[in-house]
Protein backbone atom coordinates (compact mmCIF):
# COMPACT_ATOMS: atom_id res chain seq x y z
CA UNK A 1 0.00 0.00 0.00
CA UNK A 2 3.14 2.37 0.61
CA UNK A 3 4.49 1.68 -2.07
CA UNK A 4 1.32 2.56 -4.90
CA UNK A 5 0.95 5.56 -2.24
CA UNK A 6 4.73 6.95 -3.16
CA UNK A 7 4.29 6.43 -6.69
CA UNK A 8 0.78 8.19 -7.01
CA UNK A 9 2.75 10.70 -5.35
CA UNK A 10 5.76 10.75 -8.05
CA UNK A 11 2.97 10.22 -11.28
CA UNK A 12 1.27 13.44 -9.42
CA UNK A 13 4.48 15.56 -9.11
CA UNK A 14 5.89 14.54 -12.69
CA UNK A 15 2.38 15.22 -14.10
CA UNK A 16 2.17 18.85 -12.79
CA UNK A 17 5.65 19.80 -12.92
CA UNK A 18 7.38 18.08 -15.67
CA UNK A 19 10.68 20.13 -16.88
CA UNK A 20 13.02 21.69 -13.95
CA UNK A 21 13.09 20.07 -10.49
CA UNK A 22 14.16 22.17 -7.21
CA UNK A 23 15.81 18.86 -5.27
CA UNK A 24 18.18 20.65 -2.58
CA UNK A 25 17.08 24.54 -3.30
CA UNK A 26 16.82 26.61 -0.66
CA UNK A 27 14.41 30.32 -0.66
CA UNK A 28 16.84 32.74 1.89
CA UNK A 29 15.71 35.80 3.31
CA UNK A 30 18.11 38.38 4.13
CA UNK A 31 17.55 41.59 6.63
CA UNK A 32 19.53 44.16 4.86
CA UNK A 33 20.19 47.00 7.25
CA UNK A 34 22.40 49.60 5.06
CA UNK A 35 24.32 50.91 1.89
CA UNK A 36 27.11 48.69 2.56
CA UNK A 37 24.78 45.69 3.00
CA UNK A 38 22.54 46.67 -0.22
CA UNK A 39 26.20 46.64 -2.08
CA UNK A 40 26.96 43.08 -0.65
CA UNK A 41 23.93 41.47 -2.25
CA UNK A 42 24.63 43.10 -5.41
CA UNK A 43 28.22 41.13 -5.42
CA UNK A 44 26.51 38.29 -4.44
CA UNK A 45 24.04 38.19 -7.28
CA UNK A 46 26.90 38.67 -9.51
CA UNK A 47 28.19 35.35 -7.74
CA UNK A 48 26.11 33.22 -8.15
CA UNK A 49 22.32 32.87 -10.02
CA UNK A 50 19.90 34.25 -7.47
CA UNK A 51 16.26 34.59 -8.33
CA UNK A 52 14.69 37.23 -6.59
CA UNK A 53 11.58 36.53 -4.70
CA UNK A 54 11.00 39.96 -3.01
CA UNK A 55 11.70 42.62 -4.35
CA UNK A 56 12.04 40.88 -8.07
CA UNK A 57 15.33 42.63 -8.61
CA UNK A 58 18.35 43.35 -6.48
CA UNK A 59 18.22 46.65 -7.98
CA UNK A 60 15.39 46.87 -5.60
CA UNK A 61 16.92 46.35 -2.03
CA UNK A 62 17.17 48.93 -0.12
CA UNK A 63 18.25 49.65 3.22
CA UNK A 64 15.99 48.75 5.96
CA UNK A 65 14.32 45.26 4.37
CA UNK A 66 13.99 42.22 3.84
CA UNK A 67 14.68 40.40 0.39
CA UNK A 68 13.77 37.20 -0.17
CA UNK A 69 15.78 34.72 -2.54
CA UNK A 70 16.02 31.36 -4.28
CA UNK A 71 19.65 29.18 -4.63
CA UNK A 72 20.43 26.55 -6.48
CA UNK A 73 21.48 23.48 -4.77
CA UNK A 74 24.83 23.49 -5.82
CA UNK A 75 25.47 27.02 -4.66
CA UNK A 76 23.27 27.01 -1.27
CA UNK A 77 27.05 26.52 0.97
CA UNK A 78 28.44 29.06 -1.24
CA UNK A 79 25.77 31.79 -0.65
CA UNK A 80 25.07 30.47 3.28
CA UNK A 81 29.49 30.83 4.23
CA UNK A 82 28.78 34.78 1.89
CA UNK A 83 26.32 35.47 4.32
CA UNK A 84 27.72 34.57 7.46
CA UNK A 85 31.22 35.79 6.33
CA UNK A 86 29.81 39.43 5.61
CA UNK A 87 27.34 39.38 8.77
CA UNK A 88 23.97 39.56 6.66
CA UNK A 89 21.28 38.72 9.34
CA UNK A 90 19.17 35.74 7.26
CA UNK A 91 17.07 32.75 7.66
CA UNK A 92 16.57 30.15 5.63
CA UNK A 93 12.27 30.90 4.57
CA UNK A 94 12.02 27.32 2.61
CA UNK A 95 14.57 24.33 3.61
CA UNK A 96 13.34 22.12 0.63
CA UNK A 97 12.06 23.66 -2.20
CA UNK A 98 11.19 20.87 -4.02
CA UNK A 99 8.86 19.20 -1.21
CA UNK A 100 7.00 22.11 -1.12
CA UNK A 101 6.58 22.26 -5.20
CA UNK A 102 5.28 18.87 -4.80
CA UNK A 103 3.21 19.38 -1.46
CA UNK A 104 1.43 22.65 -3.02
CA UNK A 105 -0.89 19.99 -4.36
CA UNK A 106 -2.68 19.19 -0.98
CA UNK A 107 -4.59 16.01 -2.18
CA UNK A 108 -3.56 12.48 -3.27
CA UNK A 109 -6.59 12.42 -5.82
CA UNK A 110 -7.29 15.17 -8.23
CA UNK A 111 -10.20 15.12 -11.04
CA UNK A 112 -9.47 16.04 -13.77
CA UNK A 113 -12.41 18.47 -13.99
CA UNK A 114 -12.59 22.20 -12.60
CA UNK A 115 -12.36 22.77 -9.13
CA UNK A 116 -12.63 25.96 -7.04
CA UNK A 117 -10.26 24.72 -4.24
CA UNK A 118 -7.32 23.75 -6.27
CA UNK A 119 -4.84 25.05 -9.16
CA UNK A 120 -6.61 24.44 -12.24
CA UNK A 121 -4.30 23.90 -15.79
CA UNK A 122 -5.33 26.75 -18.50
CA UNK A 123 -7.12 23.74 -20.25
CA UNK A 124 -9.05 23.21 -17.36
CA UNK A 125 -9.58 27.36 -16.87
CA UNK A 126 -10.10 27.32 -20.03
CA UNK A 127 -12.54 25.30 -20.41
CA UNK A 128 -14.46 26.37 -17.14
CA UNK A 129 -14.60 29.87 -19.05
CA UNK A 130 -17.03 28.72 -21.77
CA UNK A 131 -18.96 26.10 -19.36
CA UNK A 132 -19.57 29.39 -16.98
CA UNK A 133 -21.08 31.73 -19.41
CA UNK A 134 -22.64 28.62 -21.67
CA UNK A 135 -24.62 28.14 -17.78
CA UNK A 136 -25.39 31.43 -17.00
CA UNK A 137 -26.42 33.69 -20.23
CA UNK A 138 -28.27 35.86 -17.97
CA UNK A 139 -25.02 36.93 -15.98
CA UNK A 140 -22.15 35.92 -18.13
CA UNK A 141 -20.98 36.71 -21.76
CA UNK A 142 -17.15 35.16 -23.31
CA UNK A 143 -15.07 37.28 -25.68
CA UNK A 144 -11.65 37.05 -26.84
CA UNK A 145 -10.00 40.11 -26.31
CA UNK A 146 -6.34 39.18 -27.96
CA UNK A 147 -4.14 36.06 -28.59
CA UNK A 148 -0.68 35.37 -27.25
CA UNK A 149 2.74 35.16 -28.47
CA UNK A 150 2.10 31.73 -28.70
CA UNK A 151 -1.21 31.84 -30.20
CA UNK A 152 -3.34 30.83 -27.10
CA UNK A 153 -7.11 33.25 -26.91
CA UNK A 154 -7.13 35.54 -23.84
CA UNK A 155 -11.02 35.01 -23.08
CA UNK A 156 -12.46 37.50 -21.20
CA UNK A 157 -15.47 36.92 -19.26
CA UNK A 158 -18.23 40.09 -18.69
CA UNK A 159 -19.91 39.78 -15.67
CA UNK A 160 -23.30 41.14 -14.92
CA UNK A 161 -27.18 41.86 -15.59
CA UNK A 162 -27.77 43.19 -18.59
CA UNK A 163 -28.37 47.30 -19.51
CA UNK A 164 -26.74 49.79 -20.76
CA UNK A 165 -24.26 52.75 -19.81
CA UNK A 166 -22.99 50.13 -16.58
CA UNK A 167 -20.22 51.39 -15.18
CA UNK A 168 -17.94 48.45 -14.95
CA UNK A 169 -14.81 47.24 -13.19
CA UNK A 170 -11.84 45.45 -14.86
CA UNK A 171 -10.33 42.70 -12.99
CA UNK A 172 -7.10 40.65 -14.31
CA UNK A 173 -5.36 37.62 -12.72
CA UNK A 174 -1.96 35.86 -13.79
CA UNK A 175 0.28 38.49 -15.06
CA UNK A 176 3.38 36.59 -13.16
CA UNK A 177 3.10 33.14 -14.29
CA UNK A 178 4.13 31.38 -10.77
CA UNK A 179 1.63 33.26 -8.62
CA UNK A 180 -0.97 30.63 -8.92
CA UNK A 181 -2.87 32.29 -6.01
CA UNK A 182 -3.99 34.89 -8.69
CA UNK A 183 -6.18 33.44 -11.19
CA UNK A 184 -7.32 30.93 -8.23
CA UNK A 185 -8.99 34.18 -7.22
CA UNK A 186 -10.50 34.98 -10.35
CA UNK A 187 -12.20 31.93 -10.93
CA UNK A 188 -13.54 32.41 -7.38
CA UNK A 189 -14.87 35.99 -8.12
CA UNK A 190 -16.98 34.86 -11.07
CA UNK A 191 -18.59 31.74 -8.92
CA UNK A 192 -19.40 33.97 -6.36
CA UNK A 193 -21.00 36.63 -8.34
CA UNK A 194 -23.34 33.45 -10.29
CA UNK A 195 -24.00 31.75 -7.42
CA UNK A 196 -25.24 34.20 -4.67
CA UNK A 197 -26.67 36.80 -7.52
CA UNK A 198 -30.25 36.94 -6.07
CA UNK A 199 -29.89 35.70 -2.58
CA UNK A 200 -27.28 37.76 -1.71
CA UNK A 201 -28.39 41.45 -1.36
CA UNK A 202 -25.17 42.68 -1.69
CA UNK A 203 -24.01 41.21 -5.07
CA UNK A 204 -27.30 41.49 -6.12
CA UNK A 205 -27.05 45.15 -5.84
CA UNK A 206 -23.56 45.38 -7.06
CA UNK A 207 -24.35 43.27 -10.60
CA UNK A 208 -27.61 45.12 -11.36
CA UNK A 209 -25.50 48.38 -11.11
CA UNK A 210 -22.19 47.30 -12.40
CA UNK A 211 -20.26 45.44 -15.07
CA UNK A 212 -17.31 43.37 -14.44
CA UNK A 213 -14.65 43.06 -16.96
CA UNK A 214 -12.18 39.70 -16.02
CA UNK A 215 -9.65 38.18 -17.44
CA UNK A 216 -9.08 35.21 -15.83
CA UNK A 217 -5.29 34.83 -16.64
CA UNK A 218 -3.58 37.37 -18.30
CA UNK A 219 0.06 35.52 -18.60
CA UNK A 220 -1.16 32.21 -20.58
CA UNK A 221 1.95 31.13 -22.00
CA UNK A 222 3.76 31.47 -19.19
CA UNK A 223 1.04 29.91 -16.93
CA UNK A 224 1.27 26.81 -18.93
CA UNK A 225 5.04 26.90 -18.88
CA UNK A 226 4.96 26.92 -14.95
CA UNK A 227 2.71 23.58 -15.13
CA UNK A 228 4.91 22.16 -18.28
CA UNK A 229 8.32 23.12 -17.67
CA UNK A 230 9.27 25.23 -14.56
CA UNK A 231 7.02 25.81 -11.86
CA UNK A 232 8.92 29.26 -10.89
CA UNK A 233 8.66 31.09 -14.30
CA UNK A 234 7.46 34.63 -14.70
CA UNK A 235 7.62 36.41 -17.74
CA UNK A 236 5.77 36.28 -20.87
CA UNK A 237 7.10 33.60 -23.36
CA UNK A 238 7.88 35.88 -26.08
CA UNK A 239 11.21 35.18 -28.23
CA UNK A 240 13.77 38.35 -28.08
CA UNK A 241 16.19 38.68 -31.29
CA UNK A 242 19.04 38.75 -30.69
CA UNK A 243 19.23 37.05 -27.56
CA UNK A 244 18.59 33.42 -26.35
CA UNK A 245 16.72 34.07 -22.83
CA UNK A 246 12.86 34.69 -23.21
CA UNK A 247 10.16 36.79 -22.15
CA UNK A 248 9.51 40.29 -20.60
CA UNK A 249 8.10 41.20 -17.25
CA UNK A 250 4.58 41.78 -18.32
CA UNK A 251 4.20 44.30 -15.18
CA UNK A 252 6.77 46.58 -16.55
CA UNK A 253 5.65 46.58 -20.13
CA UNK A 254 2.95 49.26 -19.63
CA UNK A 255 2.96 53.04 -20.75
CA UNK A 256 3.90 54.33 -17.52
CA UNK A 257 7.33 55.38 -16.98
CA UNK A 258 8.12 52.56 -18.89
CA UNK A 259 11.81 51.20 -18.26
CA UNK A 260 12.60 54.51 -16.05
CA UNK A 261 12.83 52.59 -12.43
CA UNK A 262 12.68 49.05 -11.30
CA UNK A 263 13.21 47.30 -14.56
CA UNK A 264 15.68 46.00 -16.64
CA UNK A 265 17.17 45.81 -20.52
CA UNK A 266 18.62 42.99 -20.12
CA UNK A 267 16.40 40.29 -22.06
CA UNK A 268 17.98 37.72 -19.79
CA UNK A 269 16.35 39.66 -16.03
CA UNK A 270 13.10 38.89 -14.44
CA UNK A 271 11.95 42.77 -14.81
CA UNK A 272 13.00 42.31 -18.33
CA UNK A 273 10.80 45.78 -19.36
CA UNK A 274 10.87 44.39 -22.87
CA UNK A 275 12.08 45.55 -26.44
CA UNK A 276 9.45 48.34 -26.67
CA UNK A 277 6.54 50.02 -24.93
CA UNK A 278 3.41 47.32 -25.12
CA UNK A 279 5.92 45.17 -27.34
CA UNK A 280 3.95 42.07 -25.49
CA UNK A 281 0.45 40.96 -27.19
CA UNK A 282 -1.05 40.11 -23.91
CA UNK A 283 0.02 44.06 -22.92
CA UNK A 284 -1.38 45.04 -26.07
CA UNK A 285 -5.07 43.45 -25.96
CA UNK A 286 -5.50 44.54 -22.70
CA UNK A 287 -4.32 48.17 -23.76
CA UNK A 288 -6.64 48.21 -26.28
CA UNK A 289 -9.63 46.78 -24.61
CA UNK A 290 -9.23 49.04 -21.95
CA UNK A 291 -8.76 51.72 -23.91
CA UNK A 292 -11.87 51.27 -26.26
CA UNK A 293 -14.04 50.65 -23.18
CA UNK A 294 -12.62 53.92 -20.90
CA UNK A 295 -15.77 55.78 -20.52
CA UNK A 296 -17.46 53.05 -18.68
CA UNK A 297 -14.30 51.41 -16.68
CA UNK A 298 -14.20 53.22 -13.28
CA UNK A 299 -12.19 50.79 -11.16
CA UNK A 300 -9.11 48.83 -12.66
CA UNK A 301 -7.81 45.40 -9.82
CA UNK A 302 -4.71 43.95 -10.98
CA UNK A 303 -4.19 40.42 -8.98
CA UNK A 304 -0.79 39.44 -7.81
CA UNK A 305 1.38 37.38 -4.94
CA UNK A 306 2.58 37.62 -2.68
CA UNK A 307 3.15 40.05 0.16
CA UNK A 308 -0.59 40.68 1.95
CA UNK A 309 -0.52 44.34 0.37
CA UNK A 310 -2.67 46.68 -1.26
CA UNK A 311 -1.27 48.98 -3.72
CA UNK A 312 -2.30 51.94 -5.37
CA UNK A 313 -0.31 54.69 -7.84
CA UNK A 314 2.15 55.32 -7.82
CA UNK A 315 4.82 52.65 -8.19
CA UNK A 316 6.62 54.05 -11.52
CA UNK A 317 7.77 57.26 -9.23
CA UNK A 318 7.99 58.96 -5.59
CA UNK A 319 5.58 61.42 -6.43
CA UNK A 320 1.56 61.16 -4.73
CA UNK A 321 -1.42 61.35 -7.22
CA UNK A 322 -3.76 64.02 -6.68
CA UNK A 323 -6.07 61.23 -5.36
CA UNK A 324 -3.56 60.02 -2.64
CA UNK A 325 -5.96 60.61 0.12
CA UNK A 326 -8.53 59.01 -1.24
CA UNK A 327 -7.18 56.32 -2.31
CA UNK A 328 -4.98 55.91 0.96
CA UNK A 329 -8.35 55.93 3.00
CA UNK A 330 -10.21 53.83 0.72
CA UNK A 331 -7.12 51.12 0.34
CA UNK A 332 -7.28 51.20 4.58
CA UNK A 333 -11.06 50.35 4.66
CA UNK A 334 -10.56 47.39 2.34
CA UNK A 335 -7.70 45.97 3.99
CA UNK A 336 -9.88 46.53 7.01
CA UNK A 337 -12.67 44.68 5.41
CA UNK A 338 -10.17 41.93 4.44
CA UNK A 339 -9.16 41.29 7.99
CA UNK A 340 -12.61 40.99 9.39
CA UNK A 341 -12.94 37.33 7.95
CA UNK A 342 -9.94 35.45 9.20
CA UNK A 343 -7.65 38.65 10.93
CA UNK A 344 -4.88 38.87 7.88
CA UNK A 345 -2.72 41.58 7.68
CA UNK A 346 -2.31 43.36 4.90
CA UNK A 347 -0.08 46.37 4.41
CA UNK A 348 -1.48 49.36 1.84
CA UNK A 349 0.15 52.27 0.31
CA UNK A 350 1.77 53.78 -3.01
CA UNK A 351 3.54 51.12 -4.82
CA UNK A 352 7.17 52.58 -4.73
CA UNK A 353 6.85 53.59 -1.16
CA UNK A 354 5.05 50.57 0.18
CA UNK A 355 6.76 47.82 -1.80
CA UNK A 356 9.49 49.08 -4.52
CA UNK A 357 9.93 51.73 -7.07
CA UNK A 358 9.04 49.89 -10.15
CA UNK A 359 7.59 51.82 -13.79
CA UNK A 360 5.76 50.21 -16.60
CA UNK A 361 3.07 48.64 -14.38
CA UNK A 362 -0.50 48.07 -15.52
CA UNK A 363 -1.81 49.71 -12.42
CA UNK A 364 0.15 53.36 -13.40
CA UNK A 365 -0.72 53.08 -16.68
CA UNK A 366 -4.80 52.22 -15.98
CA UNK A 367 -4.90 55.32 -13.28
CA UNK A 368 -2.82 57.72 -16.05
CA UNK A 369 -5.66 56.87 -18.30
CA UNK A 370 -7.85 58.45 -16.22
CA UNK A 371 -9.35 55.31 -14.09
CA UNK A 372 -9.12 56.28 -10.71
CA UNK A 373 -9.69 53.62 -8.50
CA UNK A 374 -6.21 51.60 -9.30
CA UNK A 375 -5.42 49.46 -7.08
CA UNK A 376 -3.15 46.14 -7.22
CA UNK A 377 -3.75 43.04 -4.74
CA UNK A 378 -0.67 41.03 -3.36
CA UNK A 379 -2.59 37.95 -1.80
CA UNK A 380 -1.54 35.78 0.85
CA UNK A 381 1.41 35.21 2.18
CA UNK A 382 4.44 36.77 3.63
CA UNK A 383 7.05 34.11 2.55
CA UNK A 384 6.29 31.07 4.24
CA UNK A 385 5.15 29.55 0.97
CA UNK A 386 5.93 32.30 -1.35
CA UNK A 387 5.03 31.49 -4.31
CA UNK A 388 3.63 28.15 -3.36
CA UNK A 389 0.74 28.88 -1.46
CA UNK A 390 -0.88 25.30 -0.72
CA UNK A 391 -4.33 24.46 -1.98
CA UNK A 392 -5.64 24.25 1.52
CA UNK A 393 -5.26 28.03 1.96
CA UNK A 394 -7.50 29.10 -2.03
CA UNK A 395 -10.53 29.05 -0.33
CA UNK A 396 -10.06 31.64 2.76
CA UNK A 397 -7.59 33.91 0.43
CA UNK A 398 -10.66 33.80 -1.86
CA UNK A 399 -13.11 34.58 0.47
CA UNK A 400 -11.28 37.59 2.24
CA UNK A 401 -10.15 39.10 -1.09
CA UNK A 402 -13.37 39.13 -2.26
CA UNK A 403 -14.47 41.31 0.72
CA UNK A 404 -12.24 44.14 -0.19
CA UNK A 405 -13.40 44.17 -4.15
CA UNK A 406 -17.21 43.84 -2.89
CA UNK A 407 -15.94 47.20 -0.72
CA UNK A 408 -14.36 48.22 -4.31
CA UNK A 409 -18.01 47.93 -5.61
CA UNK A 410 -19.73 49.65 -3.26
CA UNK A 411 -17.63 52.57 -2.63
CA UNK A 412 -17.15 53.26 -6.63
CA UNK A 413 -20.98 53.05 -6.74
CA UNK A 414 -21.24 55.43 -4.15
CA UNK A 415 -18.47 57.59 -6.00
CA UNK A 416 -19.15 57.56 -9.17
CA UNK A 417 -17.63 60.33 -11.64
Amino acid sequence: MLTLLILITVGLASAHHSGEHFEGEKVFRVSVQDEKQVHLMHVLANKVQVDFWKPDAVSQIRPESKTDFRVKADQVVEVEHFLEENGLTHEVLIYDLNKLVTSQFDSLVRSSGHSYETYNSWDQIEAWTEQIAAENPELISRSVIGTTFEGRSMYLLKVGTAGSDKPAIFIDCGFHAREWISPAFCQWFVREAVSTYGTETQMTNILDKLDFYVLPVFNIDGYVYSWTENRLWRKTRSTISGSSCVGADPNRNFDAGWCEIGASTSPCSETYCGSTVESEKETKALVNFIRQNLDSIKAYVTIHSYSQMLLFPYSKSYALTKDHNELNTLAKAMVKELNSLYRTKYTYGPGATTIYPAAGGSDDWAYDQGIKYSFTFELRDTGTYGFLLPESQIKATCEETLLAVKYLSDYVLEHLY
